[in-house]
């Protein structure tokens, strides 16, 4: 059955301009990951400059928050926009999933607080330890590896919100803020290649910072599975609740 409604991703910002331009936009990244878990249709916003759409509004069936390279704790109008919206759907209920700078700005919306990670910067290949378990890790081992690039973090959780994944650098990985919306620190629409790209982009930064880049890039392979985080959210909470 084909559903009607729309998945809507919410952009708040681009990928590393080599990826960008020879992979396309955050929005392209997660509809080519969400894939057959998805039959109905999508549309996109950009949370920078466009009017956001109501929160409740019949016709979307989900919001997917993206990744960034804007930092939570800057504070910019946009984001305060944003943040004060997010209440709005989380409060209406709409199934809602935040990716990395999504994640945050979802933490930081519902009361929490975003922080730079005084452990430093978590990029490249994860492994990423279960607190928990929930429906977001159906046919999940306990630990899993994925692909991250960070430099803020979750420091403060929301009151009411379940902290149910973290790394050795990172510990809210992943965060239930209701029973349907989510939050994930890594990002499960990057395949190896994107994540590929993104080290190579930051190359200089990396080595300044003290990182290895040969030894992030080497583990480096096709067989994560944050991905099916994503899809979890789809399967239980998107179609189910439909």
């Amino acid at each position: 059955m084909r559903h009607r409604k729309k998945i809507v991703i919410v952009k708040t910002g681009e990928p590393v301009p080599p990826v960008l331009e020879r992979r396309g936009q955050f929005s392209v990244l997660i509809e080519q990951t969400i894939g057959a878990a998805w039959s109905g249709g999508y549309a996109t916003v950009d949370a920078r400059t466009d009017e956001l759409p109501a929160p409740d509004a019949p016709e979307t069936a989900a919001f997917v928050v993206t990744g960034s390279s804007a930092n939570v704790p800057h504070r910019e109008p946009w984001m305060l926009r944003c943040e004060a919206w997010l209440r709005g759907v989380v409060q209406a209920g709409t199934p809602t999933f935040g990716i990395c700078f999504g994640h945050q700005i979802l933490a930081q919306a519902l009361g929490g607080e975003v922080v730079r990670n005084p452990r430093g910067r978590e990029i490249g290949r994860i492994r990423v330890q279960r607190r928990a378990d929930d429906p977001l890790f159906d046919g999940l081992p306990s630990s899993f590896e994925t692909h991250a690039t960070h430099v803020d973090t979750v420091g403060t959780l929301p009151e009411g919100a379940t902290s149910l994944a973290f790394t050795e650098l990172d510990d809210h990985q992943v965060i239930r803020f209701t029973s349907a919306c989510y939050g994930v620190q890594f990002h499960p629409e990057m395949d190896h290649d994107v994540i590929a790209g993104y080290i190579a982009w930051r190359r200089e930064i990396l080595q300044a910072e003290g990182h290895d880049v040969p030894a992030l890039l080497a583990p480096i392979a096709p067989d994560q599975l944050g991905t099916r985080t994503l899809h979890n959210f789809i399967r239980h909470v998107v179609v189910r609740g439909a």
